[in-house]
């Protein structure tokens, strides 16, 4: 790695979704994790860390990625949240380094060279003409809610970060439709919302993952901004690494 500022022209970002860590797994995770140590700078977890959302798995999985040496950054998936454990999945996964966000963002050095990490877990809503409506009964305007809140938060962690040498995204459900392509359409709705691209387009941030689309697609664009389905299945190994030019802003230029 380099050793200041001045030599140091890139930041390597390994990332993954849907890891979903269980007994069966676990060993193969670990050797993941382990083989990231002085190749990647940090590491994002694009959520479904668990199979099941159970606490135990939750635990495997900080075990698995305790021997990793660069920072982890996470957010929760669905099926963390499937148990109605979501608050004591993340308390393990914290309590064994792994920093999860949730509506939240965090600022990492690396050689001297901010980092900022935005993770929000999104939510669901559909994309050009399938758009759920903020209409009709009030669970429903609920789901809304619950997108808008994620929205939200994206667009504040991605203020509070504007002046980082590297701006990262990293959330479950999609912001747009073209890294779902491979899915089947009629499920769109429940795999993302465009709602969620607004603060990224208005922002671009200079790589935004998601997962949750294990039949999505791998690369696609928001405007400027690259957007990539990190879901293991899709990928077809354990992560992918980026390779990301440090912004001329962080240089005062």
């Amino acid at each position: 790695m380099a050793d200041d500022h001045d030599s140091r022209s890139t930041v390597r970002v390994a990332a993954a979704g849907d890891l979903h860590c269980r007994e069966a797994n676990r060993d193969r995770i670990a050797a993941a994790f382990a083989a990231l140590n002085g190749a990647v700078d940090l590491v994002l977890l694009a959520g479904d860390m668990t199979t099941h959302g159970q606490v135990a798995q939750a635990r495997l999985l900080a075990e698995a990625a305790a021997e990793a040496e660069p920072p982890i950054f996470a957010v929760l998936g669905n099926h963390d949240h499937h148990c109605a454990a979501g608050d004591s999945i993340a308390g393990e996964l914290r309590a064994g380094g792994i920093e999860v966000l949730e509506r939240d963002y965090a600022i990492v050095e690396i050689d001297d060279v901010e980092v900022g990490v935005v993770g929000v877990k999104g939510f669901v809503g559909g994309f050009a003409g399938s758009h759920l409506p903020d209409f009709g009964e009030p669970l429903l305007r609920e789901v809304y809610a619950e997108t808008s809140r994620e929205v939200e938060a994206l667009d504040r962690g991605l203020a509070a970060v504007a002046h980082c040498a590297l701006r990262l995204v990293v959330m479950h459900y999609a912001p747009i439709a073209e890294t779902l392509a491979g899915e089947p359409e009629g499920i769109y709705t429940m795999l993302g919302s465009s709602r969620l691209g607004h603060p990224i387009r208005e922002h671009e941030p200079d790589l935004v993952v998601h997962g949750h689309a294990h039949a999505g697609s791998f690369a696609g664009t928001l405007g400027n901004v690259p957007v990539h389905n990190v879901s293991v299945p899709v990928m077809d190994q354990d992560f992918w690494i980026f390779e990301l030019p440090i912004a001329a802003r962080s240089l005062g230029y």
